[in-house]
C-alpha cells in the first residue's frame, strides 16, 4: 500500500506534462468548433488514440497507479483543455469501469479492447443506467432482463437515457432488472455486443454544456444477448440474489447493486474533471485581471477582484485535496466510512460551478461572449452537480453514511 503523499513522482510528473501538452495543443484549439457543432470530435479522439491517450493500456496504467493519483491527475489535465472534448475521450472509461467492477477476467479481456478499437479505427463505449423515470432513484428502474434458459440467452427490453455515447457505441453496458421484488438489489449489468439487433438510438439531446460529448437515449426492444454477456456470470448472480432475498426476509444489511458499484468507483474521477474545468476558468480570469486596466490600473489591484481570485484558488486546491484523498483511499482499499468519495465529487462539482461563474463576472461583458472561453466553461460546469449523482444525492449519501442509515 502506497503512503499518502501530495508530491507527484517523476513518472507522474512526466505523464501530467504530456497530457497538459496534448490538452493545450490539440484539445483547446478545437474546443469552440466542436462545442458549436455539437458533434462527437472523432478527429480529436483519433489524435488521442495515435499518441496513446485513448487506449486501454493508458487507462490501465493510470487505474493501477499504486498511489491512486493516476486517474484524477489525467482527468484534471484533459478537462482543463475542454470538458466536452475530454468527456468524448474519457466517456468510454465509465463503461470500462462497469466491466472492471462487475465482470470476470475473461469478460474484461474480451470486451474492454473492443470498447476502444485502435488508432486506425477508433471505437467508443456507453454505460447505460439512467432511465426516463429512474435517474437518482435507481430502485425505480424498469428495463428488464429475462433469462431464456432453453437458448442460454438474456432478453432485454426498456429505454435508457442520458447515455454518453449511447447509440453510437461499439459496446453498450446496460444495467437491467432481473428480480423486480428486490428493488435496486435485483439489478445486474450486461454487455450488448456490436450490431446486436433490437438496440437503437433514441433522442439525441441538445445540451446546455459539454456539447461535444454525444448524449442520447438507448432503446432496447427484444435485445437478445448470449448468456456469457451477463457481467460476473449467472452463478455469481444467482448467489448474490439468493443472499439478497435472505437478507430482505431478515431485514439485514444492504447489498451493493451493479450501477452503484460503478458510480462509487468513478465519483472521485468526476471530481477531478470538475477541478480541471475550475482551474482552467480561474487561470483565464487571473490572466485577464492582471492585463485588463480600468481607472488607470489593472483590475486585480481592486480588492473586490483580488479577493474573488483568492477564494477561487483556495476552493480549487481544497477540492483537489478531497479528490486525491478519496482516490488514494480507494487505491489503498480503505473503506469510505464517511462517504469520502461522495464528499470529493460534491465539493469539486460545486466549486466548478462557483469558480466558473466568478470567472465570467471578472471578465464582465467579455466573459458573457463566446470570444472568451469562460462562457463555455461556465456552461460545461453545470453538469458536474448533476451527472453520476446530483449534489443532493451526494449529500444524502454522506448523511446516511455518517448516521449508519442504509443507502438505497
Amino acid at each position: 500500500m502506497a503512503e499518502f503523499t501530495l508530491e507527484l513522482n517523476d513518472d507522474q510528473k512526466q505523464v501530467r506534462d504530456w497530457l497538459h501538452g496534448f490538452a493545450a495543443d490539440v484539445i483547446r484549439p478545437a474546443a469552440s468548433e466542436w462545442d458549436e457543432r455539437e458533434e462527437t470530435p472523432w478527429p480529436v479522439i483519433q489524435e488521442a488514440a495515435k499518441v496513446g491517450i485513448y487506449s486501454l493500456d493508458f487507462y490501465a496504467q493510470q487505474f493501477f497507479d499504486p498511489t491512486g493519483l493516476g486517474i484524477p491527475m489525467a482527468m484534471e489535465e484533459l478537462f482543463w483543455g475542454d470538458a466536452g472534448i475530454a468527456l468524448s475521450i474519457v466517456g468510454t472509461g465509465l463503461a470500462a469501469v462497469g466491466v472492471l467492477a462487475n465482470g470476470t477476467e475473461e469478460q474484461i479481456g474480451t470486451w474492454i479492447p473492443q470498447m476502444y478499437g485502435d488508432a486506425s479505427d477508433v471505437k467508443v463505449a456507453a454505460f447505460c443506467s439512467s432511465e426516463p423515470d429512474a435517474g437518482s432513484d435507481v430502485a425505480s428502474m424498469r428495463t428488464r432482463a429475462v433469462y431464456d434458459e432453453a437458448k442460454d440467452e438474456w432478453v432485454l427490453n426498456g429505454t435508457k437515457t442520458w447515455a454518453t455515447n449511447g447509440g453510437i457505441a461499439n459496446v453498450h453496458v446496460v444495467v437491467a432488472v432481473v428480480d423486480p421484488e428486490l428493488g435496486s438489489k435485483g439489478h445486474a449489468s450486461f454487455i450488448v455486443p456490436p450490431a446486436t439487433p433490437g438496440l437503437s438510438q433514441g433522442q439525441k439531446f441538445k445540451k446546455h454544456g459539454i456539447r461535444a460529448s454525444h448524449t442520447a437515449e438507448v432503446v432496447l426492444e427484444d435485445v437478445r444477448i448470449p448468456g456469457h454477456c451477463l457481467l460476473g456470470g449467472k452463478e455469481k448472480l444467482d448467489e448474490r440474489l439468493a443472499r439478497a432475498r435472505e437478507r430482505a426476509k431478515s431485514g439485514g444489511e444492504r447489498v451493493k447493486n451493479a450501477a452503484m458499484a460503478t458510480f462509487e468507483a468513478s465519483r472521485p474521477a468526476v471530481g477531478a474533471m470538475a477541478v480541471g474545468t475550475a482551474r482552467a476558468a480561474y487561470e483565464v480570469a487571473l490572466d485577464y485581471a492582471k492585463t485588463r486596466s480600468q481607472f488607470g490600473r489593472p483590475i486585480i489591484d481592486n480588492q473586490g477582484v483580488a479577493f474573488q481570485l483568492a477564494d477561487m484558488r483556495t476552493q480549487i486546491d481544497a477540492a483537489r485535496l478531497l479528490v486525491w484523498r478519496a482516490s488514494w483511499m480507494a487505491s489503498a482499499g480503505k473503506p469510505f466510512t464517511a462517504a469520502e468519495g461522495s464528499m470529493s465529487k460534491l465539493y469539486a462539482s460545486e466549486t466548478a460551478k462557483s469558480v466558473t461563474a466568478q470567472a465570467v463576472q471578472i471578465l464582465g461583458g467579455n466573459g458573457f461572449t463566446r470570444e472568451y472561453p469562460v462562457e463555455r466553461m461556465h456552461r460545461d460546469a453545470a453538469i458536474y452537480t448533476i451527472f453520476e449523482g446530483t449534489s443532493e444525492i451526494q449529500r444524502l449519501v454522506i448523511a446516511r453514511t455518517l448516521s449508519g442509515m442504509p443507502i438505497r
